[in-house]
């Protein structure tokens, strides 16, 4: 019984790696399909200091009709983001839809203790992700994206939801990717950078221009 307890186990491994495998290897990659009857469900991820800027910007130049409903995240405490968002949604004459959960990283936070806010902040990003059911999830690099993007993952892998992760580089990141960038360069199916030697650097990411 025990042998056939780890076979299992082991082909389920194995089964897991592959997809794994598969994700990554085909991430970036258009599949053609019926044209989308429905906008597109995003969830936008907001972060502190310029990367609300950005993220506004970036969905200024965007059809957003084909984007809605939008739902935006943004950490605790993080006053300034939710107010920014909720005046770009008035310009549009809608409500903002606003979420929060824990930071998953404080500024100049050790990565030690920032293992345990980020799976604190996991927690919080589970409940939240399935509610919304994205079909997009955007974001460009605050910390509190890597639980939300995590779940988002975690959708696709199992095959619950075919989520697609888009991640815009800050733009002060002109020679090396930030932390969330390193950690999503393998995952998201779009890893945009705003400088073209950072995109000689990383040639899994895409040079648009700049944003602002």
């Amino acid at each position: 019984m025990l042998k056939v307890l780890l076979s299992a186990l082991l082909a389920v491994c194995a089964l897991g790696v592959l997809r794994l495998v598969y994700l990554v290897s085909t991430r970036g990659q258009t599949r053609r399909g019926p044209r989308r009857s429905a906008p597109c469900r995003t969830l936008v991820v907001l972060g502190s200091g310029g990367h609300t800027a950005e993220m506004l910007a970036l969905l200024a130049g965007m059809k957003l009709n084909n984007y809605q409903p939008r739902v935006y995240v943004a950490a605790e405490g993080d006053d300034m983001s939710v107010k920014k968002a909720e005046a770009f949604e008035s310009r549009q004459n809608r409500e903002a839809d606003i979420r929060r959960i824990p930071r998953a990283r404080k500024v100049l936070q050790s990565y030690v203790t920032s293992v345990f806010s980020t799976l604190f902040s996991l927690a919080y990003s589970f409940p939240l992700v399935c509610g919304v059911w994205p079909d997009l999830v955007l974001c460009n690099g605050p910390g509190t994206c890597i639980p939300l993007c995590a779940v988002a993952f975690l959708l696709k892998f199992t095959g619950l939801r075919n989520v697609r992760l888009v991640y815009v580089e800050s733009i002060c990141r002109v020679k090396a990717l930030s932390l969330s960038g390193k950690l999503l360069y393998y995952l998201a199916d779009h890893l945009v950078v705003q400088w073209p030697e950072l995109q000689q650097k990383y040639p899994r990411s895409s040079y648009l221009g700049r944003i602002l």
